[in-house]
């Protein structure tokens, strides 16, 4: 009976504060700032918890604010994260909160995902004394630029002073519809290397190949032998994925260049497969360009790991999820081959990263991630504060 009368306590409250988040996400998303820039959108935070009276750390891992809850004594201490960096895209929506910063765009919802966490904070604060532990409000820059703030934060301690059990993060998805929820036990999302080849050569007369070494010829070798790694290499049960997405060389047809430029993506669901897979495509790069009288230098970034969600958290989740939306509402998601530096929390502690449903096509919400059209339908933030708060609370302790 108490556990219901907060679910509704939580509820109303999520339609209190709808309002004023939809006017903090539309705030965000006017003024949006890149990965490691995200000054503006920090302050505007800290504004905000000032407001509520909640105590939070700033400057954390560059511009990182990080606020403390804390309930009844007792419990557990869950986090909540946020992103708050935008993207290098030029926006082509026109609406009255359209980016006002040419080139730089809110294209992956991280706009939402502040104001929808503000709103939760809004909530979890208002019912504090009823809810037992501690929760922390994690604001992180920088997940759209390795090496992602979330591994940074871990760094600098945010998992700890108090120490953190589990961690929940909410991510936008376009392909869902508005009402609904995302959820996979598990691995879910990939991890993503970035590949950069440099083909070295002997350039020269396109009509006197005889005399060249062409790094043109030797790349596309490379090209197409490299995606040997996948099909004859990997095990077909857990996907991964070998993309080559820019290839530069050369000025014109009759020149034999003496160098080409190659950059590419890998991303796996295997952290051993991973680190196999790079061995291989180094040595094969290199002795592909070295038996054809060139040279080959082969770079790797290192990118995000796997995603993997808890599955014992996520199962508790799904159930929590249905208590308070219903199971009908909740869509078991696939394994996602693009990668999030929300992977970091979850190779520390137990994790759970959820997806919440923003499409309509009604209104004509129908873009993807990522694209200079994208937006979302604001109604699923009447749902996003509560679920989190009420995902918070059900896991900081066990009475409510």
């Amino acid at each position: 009976m108490l556990k219901n009368i907060l679910k509704e306590q939580i509820k109303s409250l999520s339609e209190t504060i709808f309002q004023e988040v939809v006017e903090m996400r539309r705030h965000i998303h006017r003024y949006p700032e890149l990965s490691f820039e995200e000054k503006a959108t920090a302050q505007f935070v800290q504004e905000k918890l000032a407001l509520w009276g909640i105590p939070f750390e700033k400057d954390f891992s560059g511009h990182g604010v990080v606020g403390l809850i804390t309930g009844q004594p007792g419990g557990r201490t869950i986090a909540l994260r946020a992103d708050m960096d935008a993207l290098p895209i030029t926006e082509l929506n026109t609406t009255d909160y359209t980016s006002r910063t040419m080139g730089i765009m809110h294209a992956c919802g991280h706009d939402a995902h502040t104001a929808s966490l503000l709103g939760t904070t809004f909530i979890l604060n208002k019912l504090r004394h009823e809810w037992k532990g501690s929760i922390k409000l994690i604001f992180q820059p920088a997940e759209e630029k390795v090496p992602g703030g979330a591994s940074l934060m871990i760094k600098d301690g945010v998992l700890k002073n108090p120490t953190v059990n589990c961690i929940f993060g909410q991510h936008v998805q376009p392909f869902i519809d508005s009402g609904k929820i995302g959820i996979r036990a598990g691995k879910y999302m990939a991890s993503a290397d970035e590949l950069y080849l440099t083909i070295r050569g002997k350039g020269g007369h396109g009509a006197q190949p005889q005399s060249c070494i062409d790094p043109i010829i030797i790349a596309a070798n490379i090209l197409t032998t490299l995606q040997s790694v996948i099909s004859r290499n990997a095990d077909p049960r857990s996907p991964s994925v070998l993309t080559f997405g820019k290839i530069q060389g050369g000025t014109t047809g009759n020149i034999i260049p003496d160098k080409v430029f190659l950059e590419g993506t890998f991303r796996a669901m295997d952290e051993d497969w991973r680190v196999k897979a790079h061995d291989i495509m180094r040595n094969i790069t290199i002795a592909i360009a070295e038996s054809m009288g060139g040279k080959a230098d082969f770079e790797i970034r290192k990118g995000y790991p796997v995603l993997h969600n808890d599955p014992q958290l996520t199962h508790s989740c799904k159930a929590i999820i249905s208590e308070y939306m219903g199971e009908e509402n909740i869509i078991d998601l696939d394994l996602w081959m693009a990668a999030e530096d929300f992977a970091y929390y979850t190779h520390e502690i137990p994790g759970c990263f959820y997806r919440l449903g923003t499409r309509n096509e009604s209104k004509g919400i129908v873009h993807g991630l990522h694209s200079a059209h994208f937006d979302i339908d604001e109604d699923a933030l009447k749902i996003s504060t509560g679920l989190m708060a009420w995902l918070a609370i059900n896991q900081s302790g066990e009475e409510y």
